[in-house]
């Protein structure tokens, strides 16, 4: 048997994720980026081991992208953005956060809310980098011929289109 149950979250809901996970992010700015990316990993891998309903599954996927955007030394992310990420992800590390995560059922649903939180204002930079590492990866399939500079060159390029296309979309998005 299955319960299916809905709800919306006004402004004035996400707002208070908002708070929570700001004041997470300055519990931790003592605490460097890697200390705060393997605590996520660790969260991770422990929820992982969980059955989880399926909104938050998913949502746990995406953390994944937002460890590999920060961890990525040829992707460069404005200071604010990589703020948010930490940030996120030292909410997520919190085990008491605003549900307790050894809740079944229940316990990641406000981690969840936080990353779709931040996949909705970071979608842009997000997407840009996700298409940049499909476009790395199969640089070598589609131009077999190209030389390894040739290869740098081209991925570079693609980077700056993808930092260039994201940043005009976030302006007219602002707007």
């Amino acid at each position: 048997m299955t319960l299916k149950i809905t709800f919306e979250l006004k402004d004035d809901d996400l707002d208070h994720f908002v708070k929570q996970m700001r004041k997470a992010q300055a519990s931790v700015r003592s605490a460097d980026d890697e200390e705060i990316i393997e605590a996520a990993r660790e969260v991770l891998a422990d929820a992982r081991s969980k059955v989880l309903p399926e909104y938050i599954a998913a949502r746990m996927q995406s953390l994944d992208t937002l460890i590999n955007i920060l961890e990525d030394a040829e992707w460069p992310l404005e200071d604010s953005e990589r703020r948010d990420i930490l940030g996120g992800l030292a909410y997520f590390s919190d085990p008491e956060d605003i549900i307790p995560d050894h809740i079944p059922g229940l316990g990641f649903l406000d981690d969840a809310i936080v990353l779709e939180l931040i996949f909705r204002d970071l979608r842009h930079p997000i997407q840009a980098y996700q298409d940049y590492v499909a476009f790395r990866a199969s640089a070598a399939i589609h131009y077999p011929t190209d030389d390894g500079a040739a290869r740098a060159d081209r991925i570079a390029r693609r980077r700056e289109e993808l930092l260039d296309r994201s940043r005009r979309r976030r302006d007219r998005d602002a707007t």
